[in-house]
């Protein structure tokens, strides 16, 4: 009893740090991505939307939706995880966790479920904004809330590895830029694959967060574009073998310990 009393210390010290930071500096961790997804509402929504019609038999505002949910959790939770573990190590009081008692899975869990919450109070005003522009579906709750779950942490696992390995701040941004935002833009979220020449839909196979968006899409609509069963395990593969890498990495210290 001693022992999980003193991870849970640890870890609830950890989370409550992340927890503070988010709320009191909602500014610059909340509003800009509500304001970003009200614009992609408005521009994606209502202007071009009205012209495109109906995809897979959904009127085009409800079919971006359920992408527009996943981009704001897959953003909002890779970036909260990589500049707050970043600002650690640069202040170097990361150093003072893993000299510490704590052990580096309690260090890993409380800044990932500091990027899982700050997602979700995200995920949560978008919905919340979507139901103003239209009338919000849920087709299935379980898997709704599942996928939910799963994509935060597995994007704010992907986050605290790239804080891991970043030695200066442009390496924080780097990912970000031209690696993640490409793959949402290219994930699906605004259009079906069926309207891709054959070539390119070979491409989009291959990209990560297409398996992401369209199961998502199948708990809120009930259309999905791939097999649901081999997206859950595609998801569940990449959370255990990130976990394991920032885990073994935080083990020997890289790029931490001098």
């Amino acid at each position: 009893m001693l022992f999980i009393k003193e991870n849970f210390i640890s870890f609830s010290t950890i989370f409550y740090r992340e927890f503070t930071r988010i709320l009191r500096i909602w500014p610059q961790t909340i509003l800009p991505s509500v304001i970003t997804m009200i614009l992609y509402f408005l521009i994606f929504g209502n202007l071009i939307g009205s012209r495109v019609g109906i995809i897979s038999g959904y009127n085009y505002l409800y079919y971006i939706i359920p992408g527009l949910i996943m981009m704001s959790v897959i953003t909002t939770s890779y970036t909260n995880v990589v500049s707050s573990f970043f600002g650690s190590k640069f202040q170097k009081n990361i150093e003072e966790l893993l000299i510490s008692p704590t052990y580096n899975y309690i260090i890993i869990l409380g800044f990932i479920f500091g990027g899982m919450f700050r997602s979700m109070v995200v995920c949560i005003f978008v919905i919340l904004i979507a139901n103003f522009f239209c009338r919000f579906y849920i087709y299935n709750f379980y898997i709704f809330f599942i996928i939910l779950i799963l994509t935060s942490l597995l994007f704010s696992l992907a986050g605290l590895l790239n804080g891991i390995l970043a030695e200066k701040f442009d390496d924080v941004s780097i990912i970000p830029t031209f690696i993640l935002t490409p793959l949402i833009y290219l994930g699906g979220i605004f259009y079906s694959i069926d309207l891709l020449p054959s070539f390119l839909k070979n491409i989009v196979y291959f990209n990560p967060i297409f398996y992401i968006v369209n199961i998502f899409r199948y708990a809120s609509l009930g259309i999905s574009e791939v097999n649901i069963i081999k997206a859950f395990v595609f998801m569940l593969f990449f959370i255990v073998f990130l976990f394991f890498i920032c885990n073994f990495l935080l083990n020997i210290g890289y790029k931490i310990k001098k």
